[in-house]
């Protein structure tokens, strides 16, 4: 079936699935999946374990799931982190995954702060990327946010099996060329074993690249924190299990 969204990551439930009165009982469950994982659970049975306790619904339950970490992984994320007075040089983005964040913010989508700090979606991309409204005015919020923070350069990396990444990469060429931003856009099989290997600075908030970069930055929850006032961000970060 054709894909004919305007708009990136809203869903009908959510306003009630991520109402401010069920945020203590998403936090908890956050805490707990985080202590199980700790504890070598695998996280398939660990997610039914607390999804069953909590009686949580699919999409509660990814939220939760995107959500969580071992105490040894936030641990070594947070090490790694770095602070946005200290981005500098080269930094390389997860294309798909920090601009359909930026898009779902602008759509009014729900926006998750998981325990590792960063910002995630709900959505994601699987398989077939389209264009919507919001992806012009994302684009020039990144590249706004990236000059704001003083990095030299910018480079993306688009998913080659997802459908339109060519487009998408015209896209970020004409805005780049426009606005005379230093970016370059590749388009690769996959990007995560690139960015897990990089000695620059990676923008992401894919937990396998976290867990595996030398450094990170959290661009996407930047971007929100200081150009999206208005959007729809769940903290799922306080109160998670020590």
């Amino acid at each position: 079936m054709p894909d004919h969204r305007l708009h990136r990551g809203s869903h009908p439930e959510d306003g009630k699935l991520f109402a401010p009165a069920v945020w203590p009982a998403l936090r908890a469950a956050v805490g707990d999946l985080s202590w199980l994982l700790t504890r070598g659970y695998a996280q398939p049975s660990a997610l039914k374990i607390v999804g069953d306790r909590y009686e949580l619904t699919a999409r509660q339950r990814l939220a939760v799931m995107r959500s969580a970490c071992s105490d040894q992984a936030l641990q070594s994320r947070k090490t790694r982190e770095i602070r946005p007075a200290n981005v500098a040089g080269r930094v390389l983005i997860d294309g798909y995954n920090v601009l359909t964040t930026i898009e779902a913010a602008l759509s009014g989508a729900v926006l998750l702060i998981g325990r590792d700090g960063t910002l995630r979606d709900i959505a994601g991309v699987h398989g077939t990327y389209r264009k919507v409204e919001e992806t012009p005015p994302a684009i020039h919020l990144i590249g706004n946010a990236i000059a704001q923070l003083r990095a030299r350069e910018a480079v993306w990396y688009l998913d080659a099996p997802v459908s339109n990444s060519g487009r998408l990469k015209g896209v970020l060429q004409e805005i780049a060329k426009e606005k005379k931003w230093p970016w370059t856009i590749e388009i690769v099989p996959n990007p995560d074993p690139i960015l897990a290997a990089a000695n620059e600075c990676v923008c992401s908030a894919d937990s396998v690249i976290l867990d595996q970069c030398k450094s990170w930055f959290s661009l996407a929850r930047y971007v929100v924190s200081e150009m999206i006032p208005g959007a729809n961000v769940v903290d799922l970060e306080t109160n998670a299990k020590e």
